[in-house]
């Protein structure tokens, strides 16, 4: 078992760091040259991308790591369901779920976005950003995910 940790962990660990630069060179790509970073939802190839290549990397990602997870039931659609809820919302385990329901926009904080090579993949999610500074951003918060939830499919879902 040692030698398996000695050999599997520096494995894992490359194959890991091989996948964030492919998930952070695909965001990249996708909103390279976007006009309206946040305010204008991704469309067409760009959407298809995000959703494609960065769900398909992130099951990867969690694969490596040792998670195998299987959906029971089916994932309702973005008309069905424009708002997408998970709970408790504070562990990495998040990220499953954003890999299985094709990746929707997030709701997070405002200083993540200025992340190296994580701020880029969370970018290209188009989240709804929180800013612990601004006293309005609460009420900017619950009128974003609105807009976006009555948007009639323009936006992707929100998690």
């Amino acid at each position: 078992t040692v030698l398996q940790g000695i050999i599997l962990l520096p494995l894992r660990a490359i194959c890991i760091a091989f996948i964030l630069l492919l998930a952070w060179l695909f965001a990249s790509i996708a909103t390279f040259r976007h006009h309206g970073k946040g305010s204008v939802p991704l469309k067409g190839w760009r959407r298809r991308m995000i959703q494609t290549t960065l769900s398909c990397l992130t099951r990867t990602l969690f694969f490596v790591m040792g998670f195998q997870v299987k959906v029971k039931g089916k994932i309702a659609s973005l008309l069905e369901a424009p708002i997408f809820v998970a709970a408790p919302h504070s562990s990495f385990f998040d990220a499953i779920i954003s890999a299985l329901t094709g990746m929707p926009s997030i709701v997070s904080r405002a200083e993540n976005l200025s992340t190296p090579v994580f701020g880029t993949i969370l970018s290209s999610l188009q989240p709804v950003s929180v800013s612990r500074q601004d006293p309005d951003s609460r009420k900017n918060t619950v009128t974003e995910i609105t807009k976006r939830a009555l948007s009639r499919g323009q936006w992707p879902q929100v998690i």
